[in-house]
């Protein structure tokens, strides 16, 4: 028994209760998160890269995300096109939360080939982590890079995400996040040349959208 308390998976079990119960405490106080910029008003040109078209989130997706604000675009730059969909939330408590593209994406009919992670250089201090998906629908191939943004942090795991919740929701009261994500098509399987459309397409919104979300 003692040997049992002294293990890893006691200490991960006592800490992840310590953190529910702190996350239950601190839900009994009401966020007050700073208003972020609605993201209708996005700019149409980022950079290079210049709005192609608006895309479509029905009534039903929109009940299922229960996100706060929504974005979802269509640009085009350097030869190539870029999907940019960012769900917002000011609050992650009462069963708001991020829809992993893990899991949304097979249910659209994708089909997931690679999985890694990426480093973007955001023109920052340091570069980002994202998660880099490669997906097949049919013949086509598609490159996914997401993460999870709150305020000046940049999260790729979904874990490490949640975890920041719980601090975030006890040292400031606040669990406001978004989702971002950006598709670009693979064309003649150059995965290559997708990365560095990615990376750009990235690089060209990613201080913008700063300062659209709470700070």
């Amino acid at each position: 028994m003692f040997k049992f308390l002294s293990s890893r998976a006691a200490l991960a079990a006592t800490v992840l209760i310590v953190l529910q119960g702190a996350l239950i405490y601190s839900a009994v106080r009401p966020e007050s998160p700073p208003s972020g910029r609605a993201l209708a008003q996005f700019p149409t040109k980022l950079g290079s890269w210049t709005l192609l078209q608006e895309g479509v989130i029905d009534a039903e997706t929109q009940a299922v995300l229960k996100a706060d604000d929504l974005l979802n675009r269509y640009y085009s730059g350097n030869g190539t096109g870029a999907n940019l969909f960012v769900a917002a939330f000011r609050s992650q408590r009462n069963g708001k939360a991020p829809h992993s593209p893990k899991n949304c994406l097979p249910g659209s009919g994708w089909t997931p080939l690679e999985s890694s992670y990426a480093s973007i250089d955001v023109g920052g201090p340091m570069p980002i982590a994202v998660n880099r998906y490669v997906v097949a629908h049919g013949d086509e191939r598609s490159l996914v890079m997401y993460w999870y943004q709150s305020r000046d942090r940049a999260i790729a795991s979904e874990y490490t995400a949640k975890f920041w919740v719980v601090v975030d929701a006890m040292r400031l009261n606040r669990t406001d996040t978004a989702l971002v994500r950006v598709v670009v098509p693979i064309v003649n399987k150059d995965e290559a040349a997708a990365d560095k459309s990615a990376a750009d397409f990235i690089r060209s919104f990613y201080g913008t959208l700063r300062q659209y979300l709470p700070a």
